[in-house]
């Protein structure tokens, strides 16, 4: 049974509201900054900008101009295929949860923030109830009531005006800018699973796929002291940025019609040992079985990406090499690292970002992310004060 509504965020609130307007598709707002837009997507696969209402916080809520936001693939995913596993589409949905700002607005009881402060914006709040026991124990990423912004129903973070509870923001230090504080959520998937994988120093390392989650977690891993890594990918372009980032990374590209078996050959003979761990990043089946064939015995195989519902595996090679398969949803207790590590310059993210849109130019910003062509590793979309 589907958790109920969160009455504060109720998706409802906006798609009644008389100041509620989608944009024909070709229509291009005009500059307004107290014009509240929105990226949103539909049942039918349709993409446009929203004009919605500027929310107005209640106790313990404040209102962020989202300044950064970064498109993510599950954003892509729910605008073309419309759901992801369980996660539906049904209604006009808000996308974006990869963004940081300036606090707008403060609600009644609200002492931490103030007017003007720089934030970066965990987008899955949970219930933080003593009765739930995953929010007691700090595995909140499980708690079965989270509101997830962008993930239907409720809308995402991809707007001007974006209402939050203020106990689930982070300060951004000064020497950490907008776009960065945006890619640390996708930074955090990587630190957990960093953190969940036991990744140790000297471990010798697989990452499968080059894309944002794949590169980001390379970093993560370097400086966690992994070596020798090996990434893969199947275009040529993402390798290419893998080694501008971490130029002791070898490299290998996956051709289409090579079986899972011959490229775990080729990552051990790249390698030159057997890895210990294998990070995969992709969720493609092909791709976790390459990544099963590749590790020792007795190593493990941790999967970050986000693949179909149903996947084989190589069950008797699981079990014949005592390999582990271990999964990641989400994550939790990992922004404060990531601010750390950002700021204190260990992970230098700026890289990452290779355009960037204006919020007006959402569509195009999309198109861009789509297109793997267009040769984008993560697009944000921009809004300035």
């Amino acid at each position: 049974m589907a958790a109920p509504i969160n009455p504060f965020y109720d998706p409802a609130t906006t798609l009644n509201s008389s100041q509620f307007h989608i944009f024909p598709h070709g229509q291009f707002p005009p500059r307004d900054g107290k014009q509240n837009l929105g990226a949103f997507t539909n049942p039918g696969h349709e993409l446009h900008l929203v004009q919605k209402p500027v929310p107005v916080p209640g106790k313990g809520q404040v209102v962020v101009h989202v300044r950064a936001t970064g498109i993510c693939g599950s954003d892509v995913h729910f605008w073309k295929h419309g759901r992801i596993g369980d996660m539906v589409v049904c209604n006009e949905n808000g996308l974006g949860h990869e963004s940081a700002g300036t606090v707008f607005s403060v609600g009644e009881g609200v002492t931490k923030w103030k007017v003007g402060d720089r934030v970066a914006i965990e987008a899955g709040v949970p219930c933080s109830l003593p009765s739930c026991d995953f929010c007691r124990t700090g595995r909140y990423n499980a708690c079965p009531d989270v509101v997830f912004f962008s993930t239907p129903p409720y809308h995402g973070t991809l707007t001007r005006y974006h209402l939050h509870p203020a106990a689930w923001l982070h300060r951004l230090p000064d020497n950490v800018s907008f776009e960065e504080g945006a890619l640390l959520e996708p930074l955090t998937v990587a630190l957990a699973g960093i953190e969940r994988s036991s990744l140790r120093l000297g471990d010798p390392l697989l990452i499968c796929g080059a894309g944002p989650i794949g590169l980001v977690t390379l970093l993560c891993a370097r400086a966690s002291g992994a070596e020798p890594i090996v990434i893969t990918d199947l275009a040529a372009s993402r390798l290419e940025f893998a080694k501008q980032l971490v130029p002791s990374v070898r490299t290998i590209l996956i051709k289409r019609e090579e079986t899972s078996k011959d490229v775990a050959k080729r990552v051990r003979a790249t390698l030159g040992i057997e890895p210990s761990l294998a990070l995969e990043c992709t969720g493609v089946e092909s791709s976790v079985h390459a990544a099963i064939y590749s590790v020792r015995f007795g190593g493990m195989v941790f999967v970050i990406g986000v693949g179909k519902e149903m996947q084989s595996m190589p069950f008797m090679h699981l079990s014949a090499n005592e390999i582990d398969l271990k999964f990641q949803y989400r994550y939790a207790n990992q922004y404060p690292k990531a601010i750390r590590l950002v700021s204190g310059g260990l992970l230098n993210l700026k890289p990452l970002v290779t355009h960037r849109y204006s919020l007006e130019h959402a569509m195009e910003a999309f198109d861009t992310a789509s297109d793997i062509t267009k040769g984008s590793i993560k697009v944000q979309i921009l809004d300035e004060e």
